[in-house]
């Protein structure tokens, strides 16, 4: 994964603090009772100044490693 701090824009650090967000909200509304995750792995897009490597937005890499937002998935949805 990208990594930087502080947090950028597709990096793992951005992922998990947008994700920690969105949890945050969810937990307050009585009428979700469910995510989804957009992206389950990283994978590979046409060569770009946008997307340098691939598209990042994954909660696992391409390899299926597991990313900082996928252990912060797991944490999230074993707590209620």
């Amino acid at each position: 994964g990208f990594h930087q701090l502080p947090s950028a824009m597709f990096s793992e650090e951005f992922q998990v603090e947008f994700l920690e967000e969105y949890t945050r909200i969810f937990k307050k509304l009585p009428y979700v009772i469910g995510e989804h995750v957009w992206n389950f792995a990283d994978f590979q897009t046409k060569q770009g100044l946008q997307r340098f490597g691939g598209n990042k937005k994954g909660v696992f890499t391409r390899e299926r490693q597991p990313k900082m937002a996928a252990h912060f998935l797991r944490k999230s949805w074993e707590t209620k």
